[in-house]
């Protein structure tokens, strides 16, 4: 009876763990997305700092994606500071944080015309 017990604790306790990783796994996906890229605060008045916003349209409604500050978004940001927007893929993870779409980028890449 003993044994039962402690089999079918670790079967369930296996289960468990691999749900968790299957969770994890999935937020943690990177995705590739390609917008238009401008500044949150100078363009779109919706932050308090200069923040890298890429606007995607789905299915004829505009997301907005707000980049995480990091070496990455940081080093794309002068393009379109003051006003301006540039095209770019964005390669990251994203979260939904406060009710926004929060990409954490890995990569950005001008798109050629």
């Amino acid at each position: 009876m003993i044994m039962k017990k402690i089999i079918l604790t670790a079967i369930v306790a296996g289960f468990l763990a691999a749900g968790f990783n299957l969770l994890a796994a999935d937020a943690s996906k990177e995705v590739t997305i390609t917008g238009n890229m401008v500044c949150g605060k100078c363009t779109l008045h919706e932050t308090k700092e200069c923040q890298n916003v890429v606007q995607v349209v789905k299915d004829g409604v505009t997301v907005n994606y707000f980049l995480k500050h990091n070496g990455t978004s940081k080093d794309a940001h002068e393009a379109i500071c003051k006003g301006g927007s540039e095209k770019v893929t964005v390669t990251g993870t994203v979260e939904k944080k406060d009710g926004k779409e929060v990409l954490t980028p890995s990569k950005i890449e001008p798109v050629k015309s």
